[in-house]
């Protein structure tokens, strides 16, 4: 087994040497059915509050539809017939990522008081339609 080198973590490309006659584990020894199996495929930490730019953060709008678009970074991914794709929405990613106050503040100065309980909803009817786009290589 190969691990990253921990005096440069952000280096995925620096491997610790391993040698020649590393074989891989079998990936399931016991033959388990996968069936209901899920697999993170992408996932990237967005702050709603920089839709419209870095530069410019926004508070959103209590009860008022807001389109935010972005791009996730490019990943190549296997998708066989029957496989499905599940997208999740989430306020936090703590404790991978800082806690989010969910309200519109400085997070790295924000104390108790700031933090709140909130509700998201992400709208899919035909006034509100929302998508998911990706690329296909053939």
């Amino acid at each position: 087994m190969c691990a990253e080198n921990p005096e440069n973590p952000g280096e995925t490309n620096t491997r610790w040497p391993c040698p020649d006659d590393a074989s891989d584990p079998d990936p399931n020894p016991t033959g388990v059915k996968m069936r209901g199996y899920q697999q993170l495929v992408r996932g990237e930490p967005f702050r709603g509050k920089f839709r419209n730019g870095f530069d410019k953060p926004e508070a959103f709008k209590p009860g008022e539809v807001t389109k935010v678009k972005f791009v996730m970074p490019d990943v190549y991914h296997t998708l066989r017939p029957g496989h499905r794709l599940m997208v999740q929405v989430q306020s936090t990613w703590f404790p991978l990522v800082d806690r989010n106050p969910q309200t519109f503040c400085h997070i790295y100065k924000a104390d108790a008081s700031d933090f709140k309980k909130q509700t998201h909803k992400v709208y899919r009817d035909s006034e509100h339609p929302s998508r998911i786009t990706v690329g296909v290589v053939k």
